[in-house]
C-alpha cells in the first residue's frame, strides 16, 4: 500500500508499543490481534528500530497480511497488519 492508503486506514484496535524494547512491540501485536476480527486492521506503534523488520516477518509466518508501516512525525512508526485468521 502506499502511504496515502495506509494513512486513511481505520484500524480495528491500536496496541501502543512505544517505549518497548525488543521483542516488546512483537508480543503486543501478537497480545493485540486476537482482538481484531478476521479482516480487520491492526496498529502497532513503536519507537523500536527492530519492529519494521519483526512485525512482516511475524505477520506473514502466521498467515496474516502486514500492509506496510508509516513514520509519524513524533519519531515512531506505526505499522499496518490485516488479520487472516
Amino acid at each position: 500500500m502506499d502511504t496515502m492508503e495506509l494513512t486513511s486506514l481505520e484500524a480495528a484496535k491500536m496496541v501502543d508499543a512505544r517505549g518497548s524494547a525488543c521483542p516488546g512491540p512483537l508480543l503486543e501485536a501478537k497480545k493485540g490481534i486476537g482482538g481484531v476480527p478476521v479482516g480487520g486492521i491492526l496498529e502497532i506503534r513503536s519507537n523500536d528500530p527492530g519492529t519494521r523488520s519483526d512485525i512482516p516477518i511475524w505477520a506473514n509466518k502466521v498467515g496474516h497480511e502486514f500492509l506496510g508501516a508509516l513514520e509519524a512525525d513524533e519519531g515512531y512508526d506505526r505499522l499496518f497488519v490485516k488479520r487472516g485468521k
